[in-house]
């Protein structure tokens, strides 16, 4: 999901970079643009020429992976490949010269403020005019009048979050060693701000999509392949919904457009049952993240970006809303337990059940009253909200369960159930490959204690996560740490054979968990890790993507390796 990126989390003190890897020249060119106009003349002529003359030292570490492949098993191209980024990973640039009286835009005329460190600098120079073009106009889920803000486009979109911090790079380096660019592969970033309509409404994202699927089979001959990450799985299944709809705004590709040209969807990290912290950040501004700083943190935190602001602005993206979970209590467990209450995996806190999501340790007013499940978070975080956030959340998304044929055949014709897979089925495709990839083993935030604000005027919020009294009050179950496990639900359930309502093409569905085992040594957890962005850089995801690129999909076994399968088996859809 990468809120963990923005609010400075995964920093460990005890892990220290090698020196060289922070000054080398394939690292400081990125800086330079950002950083242009304030650089000495001399210093900006030293980096010019260190960029003209490439890089210093190959990397060849970085394409291994391609290479072994490439090599052993004489993989090549085979299908077009389409990647789908996940939330806040795609740059966001303004390309308005208007802005308002006291927040011009012409200074930020297409340079990004969101991803990259131009976005820290103004962030940290100038909070409030930042806030003012990044945030969407509440009425609207819009831009704001007078600004303009548009994703980035090109892999250049989603390689790198800000320099040095690779997200999609490796995957890219890697298929290119088997023969992937430009002509047979393509990013297809977003602005994830949005709630998923507005993308077609206001930049015609899906069509677009669907353009340049249907561009690629005709030029190649070959139907494409879909990789996703984490918020970008939720947007390949509502596309897989709008392709075939018939209606203004829809896709009206008729009901067999997605067996006729998408051969697989790669489903990696995916959030499409959404994840707890989606709803406590758009509820107090909060995660384990925040909570885990020390006080002077906390305080330092919320003396420059308060929670409220936090709030307000996370709010107003419509995008955001998506991720809150979907399911209610059958998946996310309710007063008497939880699928999950019994994996071996972290100690919950009393031994109570994490289907009891929110609870309170002291009841001081209305607010705190009652403990919370997960649907009564839901409406508890609605009606705690402006009207403008409910009103658009409820038009777009819907976050129930339907259990039967005639209901979820009914739900297609409804755009604001297409990001949910509990009440909508996949289309009717027996020749798409659906491969689901996620890291297990990684103490993931699962529920929470709060508390209620004995002086709201000073927070602004009416409730927030007990840190001041209680020592843990985020429990923590297993996920990658950022997407619980409880969220791949929904892909065991689409394999299940036999009369399957969820998936009535009966498309195959391959499951591979990989566990998370980091490098010490390596900052971002090296060639093993399975964290839900650094999983980007696993060299077993990389083998896999290649594999499926190539046409040898078929290969891959199902790999299990958390109890998930048999919690979904016991579960009473």
């Amino acid at each position: 999901m990468g809120f963990a990126i923005y609010y400075g989390a995964n920093s460990n003190p005890d892990l220290i970079p090698d020196l060289d890897t922070l000054v080398n020249f394939d690292t400081v060119n990125g800086y330079l643009e950002d950083w242009r106009d304030v650089l000495p003349a001399s210093l900006q002529g030293i980096l010019n020429d260190a960029a003209d003359s490439g890089s210093m030292r190959a990397t060849t570490e970085s394409f291994s992976v391609g290479k072994y492949l490439k090599e052993e098993r004489n993989l090549t191209y085979k299908y077009p490949i389409v990647m789908v980024p996940g939330v806040i990973s795609t740059g966001i640039e303004s390309w308005g010269l208007e802005g308002t009286p006291e927040c011009p835009s012409e200074p930020h005329f297409r340079k990004r403020l969101w991803g990259s460190f131009y976005m820290l600098r103004t962030m940290v120079l100038d909070k409030t005019c930042w806030l003012k073009h990044i945030m969407l106009d509440p009425e609207t889920g819009l831009d704001p009048p007078g600004i303009t803000l548009r994703a980035a486009q090109g892999f250049e979109a989603s390689d790198f979050f800000m320099a040095g911090y690779w997200i999609w790079n490796k995957v890219l380096q890697n298929l290119a060693v088997i023969g992937y660019g430009p002509n047979n592969m393509v990013s297809a970033s977003y602005d994830w701000r949005l709630s998923y309509l507005d993308l077609e409404r206001r930049d015609g994202y899906f069509s677009k999509l669907k353009a340049q699927i249907e561009m690629h089979k005709k030029i190649g001959g070959e139907k494409s392949v879909l990789f996703s990450h984490s918020m970008g799985s939720q947007v390949i299944f509502y596309f897989m919904q709008w392709v075939e709809a018939e209606g203004e705004h829809y896709g009206n590709g008729g009901s067999t457009w997605v067996n006729d040209h998408i051969a697989a969807f790669v489903d990696i990290s995916g959030s499409v049952l959404g994840t707890p912290k989606a709803l406590v950040a758009l509820l107090s501004g909060e995660m384990k993240d925040t909570v885990a700083l020390n006080t002077l943190g906390v305080k330092g935190l919320e003396k420059f970006f308060s929670r409220r602001e936090r709030v307000d602005m996370l709010k107003s993206f419509g995008g955001i809303a998506s991720m809150i979970p979907k399911g209610g209590d059958l998946i996310w467990g309710d007063m008497n337990g939880a699928p999950d209450d019994n994996i071996p995996f972290d100690v919950n806190y009393n031994n109570e059940t994490f289907g009891k999501f929110i609870s309170f340790k002291e009841n001081i007013g209305i607010f705190s009253s009652k403990n919370l499940t997960m649907t009564d978070s839901i409406e508890f975080l609605l009606d705690q909200s402006p009207k403008w956030f409910k009103d658009r959340t409820l038009e777009h998304y819907s976050f129930g369960i339907s259990k039967n044929k005639d209901e979820l055949i009914k739900n297609k014709k409804f755009f604001n159930k297409w990001a949910n897979p509990l009440e909508v089925p996949l289309p009717n495709a027996p020749d798409l490959k659906i491969y689901c990839i996620y890291g297990v083993g990684n103490p993931t935030e699962r529920s929470y204690i709060y508390q209620e604000e004995q002086n709201k005027q000073v927070s602004k919020l009416n409730v927030s996560i007990a840190i001041d009294h209680t020592e843990n009050p985020v429990a923590l179950s297993d996920g990658d740490g950022t997407i619980s496990l409880l969220t791949h639900a929904m892909c065991h359930k689409w394999k299940e054979e036999g009369n399957n309502i969820y998936n009535p093409g009966n498309s195959k569905v391959t499951i591979v968990e990989i566990k998370h085992q980091p490098d010490r040594f390596d900052i971002r957890g090296g060639a093993k890790t399975a964290e839900h962005v650094d999983i980007l850089g696993s060299s077993v995801l990389n083998e896999l993507l290649l594999i499926i690129a190539a046409g040898k999909g078929d290969e891959i076994e199902d790999k299990y390796v958390s109890p998930l399968k048999d919690i979904v088996a016991n579960i009473d859809f």
